[in-house]
């Protein structure tokens, strides 16, 4: 069994599972420090582990008239005032060398998109911060060949580690998620910490389009489908207003929802882990 701390936090596809939420992009201190104030009542309530997710750059926009965000150093300003007025962890993404150091200054977790996830400079950069690390699965990649990514990491010294599932390419424009892919990389990896994320396995492209669509509907299904399998933990992103937001608004679960969303994975959650795996050969 693989598993590791963030003080009370346990990371362990055994053991309770986390949530990675926050919101897609810090469009506005307000936003940010409203969003995480909400985040952390409900997961209080609920008894679940939250650590707060929002990205101060989204450099991997497709279009070059994309919301962005306020950048690294005004970023940290607002994750450093989220950790001092609420005490909660950060997670971020960081997409080139320079800011690794950076982020792990402010940030508990590292991520590392899902883009870039095979970039040695970056994997080395984000490794040596010693910080604990999500990593995207590329979309473009098999469960199996995970792997190779993992041991670049490892290989730099860093052995906390989780895999964040986040779909995979289906002919053009499109994602699919494949539960099977759950237990191969448990089994390939190390049986390291997985992670679901439900909001960005909901992306869809209209042809032509340089904006991604998604299915927000379908959100809650696709959540459930993967608790089912006995992981560590959902990645979600939510917004008070989706068709207004300016990253990924499609795919965002709305904000006044949440309670009731996590109410019942949290059910499923404690259901599957229970269970004593049945071995089939």
């Amino acid at each position: 069994m693989n598993r590791f701390n963030l003080g009370d936090i346990i990371f362990s596809n055994q053991s309770n599972f986390i949530l990675i939420g926050g919101i897609n992009v810090l469009e506005s201190r307000q936003l940010a420090l409203e969003s995480a104030f909400f985040y952390k009542e409900v997961c209080e309530r609920l008894s679940i582990p939250l650590i707060f997710k929002a990205s101060y750059d989204k450099a991997n926009r497709s279009s070059f008239n994309s919301f962005r965000g306020p950048g690294i150093y005004k970023g940290m300003e607002i994750f450093n005032e989220i950790k001092e007025k609420l005490e909660l962890p950060i997670i971020t993404d960081v997409h080139n060398v320079e800011e690794a150091n950076i982020a792990s200054e402010i940030c508990e977790v590292i991520q590392i998109p899902a883009f870039l996830a095979r970039q040695t400079d970056l994997v080395k950069a984000i490794a040596n911060t010693k910080r604990i690390v999500n990593i995207k699965k590329p979309q473009f990649i098999s469960p199996t060949q995970v792997k190779n990514i993992v041991d670049k990491f490892k290989a730099y010294g860093n052995n906390n580690l989780m895999i964040c599932e986040r779909g995979t390419n289906f002919g053009y424009d499109n994602l699919v998620v494949d539960m099977l892919g759950f237990g191969i990389m448990k089994k390939s990896c190390y049986d390291l910490p997985l992670i679901f994320d439900v909001t960005h396995s909901l992306q869809c492209r209209d042809p032509g389009s340089s904006f991604s669509q998604g299915r927000r509907a379908q959100c809650l299904d696709l959540a459930k489908a993967a608790i089912s399998q006995k992981i560590a933990g959902l990645f979600l992103e939510s917004h008070p207003d989706p068709s207004n937001a300016l990253c990924d608004g499609p795919c965002a679960l709305p904000l006044n929802l949440l309670e009731t969303f996590l109410f019942q994975l949290k059910e499923l959650d404690t259901l599957v882990k229970k269970q004593s795996d049945l071995k089939i050969n």
